[in-house]
């Protein structure tokens, strides 16, 4: 079985064009996957350290909760350009409402707050692109 090469090669230049860390193509019996990692090619190595670390008296602790994409595509903040955003920062939320929609495959998902609490971040932009599993807000 001979495969096309320049599938591979689109295939990584729509990894790179969408910030992708995987895509798949499927057509009859043939299946490419390509994938990448995420690590900089370009950090130095740690070198050891005679640096001794103090604990500081003062322990601040975050009790914020993070939400996750449910899927990879489109957030939008709003129900429509140009209209009022679900969540805004400050806000106190309650689970179950909508937080934003994330589009893909032309389909307009809610994704609703897993619990209640006040919207402490805001993760992504309007329009921005995201992966399965990326924060997408924090809520405390």
């Amino acid at each position: 079985m001979k495969i096309n090469k320049n599938i591979i090669k689109e295939l990584n230049d729509y990894l790179e064009e969408f910030n992708l860390t995987e895509i798949e193509y499927t057509e009859k019996d043939i299946k490419v996957k390509v994938s990448k990692s995420r690590i900089s090619k370009n950090t130095e190595p740690l070198a050891p350290t005679n640096e001794v670390m103090t604990i500081k008296d003062e322990v601040s602790i975050d009790n914020s909760k993070k939400i996750a994409s449910p899927i990879i595509g489109t957030a939008y903040l709003a129900p429509e350009p140009g209209g009022k955003k679900f969540i805004e920062i400050g806000q106190k939320i309650k689970k179950g409402d909508t937080i934003m929609i994330v589009e893909a495959m032309k389909t307009m998902n809610h994704v609703p707050s897993p619990l209640d609490g006040v919207v402490k971040e805001i993760t992504v932009e309007d329009g921005q692109p995201v992966e399965f599993g990326q924060t997408i807000a924090t809520i405390n």
